[in-house]
């Protein structure tokens, strides 16, 4: 009689190896040491590697940085060096200027409407008419009254003059620019004058053979609207009518009558002048 089948093992319906076999020794010597946690064949969780970042250093900003302060040190070089170059050539006293003449006119000199015989040529001070010439870095072709001119430089003016004669395009184009539009300033040929150019405020004055001579720019910074040596600081230096209609050598005052108005006992320089020596 024909034996009944066999169910098949429960286990191995479940896909559990029998015993003995070598599945089930793999298995069970994972549970033994292999896996702690005693699952079955599988390892336990382990933490994902950590993103490491090496820290970088910001190259482009430092190299911009040092671009920067690279360049406020040659902007600060270049200047110190503008600015030692421009005061190499300035003067803090009169002294200084080479060649230099003082006299000594006093404050309150005359106003008259009379021409005046003056000692120096081109004059420096003393009495004056009462009408000033424009000096707003006025530029004259004509040779101005020296009696306005003089009033001028009561003000604070410098006043300089050219021999037409004998001075270079060059050099009257030097003068031109220095004196044009700078207040306190004016320019105008001077007939028969014996040196190519010659500067004068209240009490000084100075000649010389060229426009490049580096005192003449010297006179034209210390001397010009120095309180130190002028009468009337503080006084204007504009007339609208001088300009449009200047006076000339030879021409009437304008003043209605001849006067005579001294604030103070004029006086006239001594016979030698003192002058600054060449260093």
């Amino acid at each position: 009689m024909a034996k009944d089948p066999q169910p098949e093992d429960d286990r191995a319906h479940r896909g559990t190896p029998p015993r003995g076999s070598s599945a089930a020794g793999s298995q069970g010597s994972g549970r033994r040491g292999g896996n702690p946690s005693g699952r079955g064949g599988q390892r336990g969780r382990t933490r994902p590697p950590a993103d490491v970042v090496t820290a970088q250093r910001p190259w482009g900003l430092i190299a911009a940085a040092v671009a920067v302060v690279v360049f406020a040190a040659a902007v600060i070089t270049y200047a110190v060096v503008q600015v030692n170059r421009t005061n190499a050539g300035k003067v803090t006293s009169a002294d200084q200027i080479a060649g230099l003449q003082t006299f000594q006119y006093a404050a309150g000199q005359e106003h008259v409407s009379t021409p005046v015989t003056y000692t120096e040529s081109p004059p420096v001070g003393g009495p004056h008419d009462p009408e000033w010439a424009d000096c707003t870095g006025t530029v004259y072709d004509v040779d101005i009254r020296h009696e306005n001119a003089v009033h001028s430089m009561e003000h604070g003016a410098s006043w300089i003059t050219y021999n037409p004669d004998t001075i270079s395009d060059a050099d009257l184009n030097t003068l031109k620019g220095m004196v044009k539009g700078h207040f306190y300033l004016l320019l105008s040929p001077y007939a028969g004058l014996d040196s190519t150019i010659s500067l004068q405020s209240w009490n000084h004055q100075l000649k010389v053979a060229s426009a490049s001579d580096k005192r003449v720019q010297q006179y034209v910074d210390f001397m010009t609207l120095n309180k130190d040596f002028y009468p009337e600081v503080g006084a204007s230096c504009e007339n609208p009518t001088f300009v449009s209609n200047p006076l000339v050598v030879g021409d009437s005052s304008r003043a209605a009558t001849s006067t005579s108005v001294p604030t103070d006992a004029p006086t006239t320089p001594t016979a030698a002048a003192t002058t600054t020596a060449a260093p």
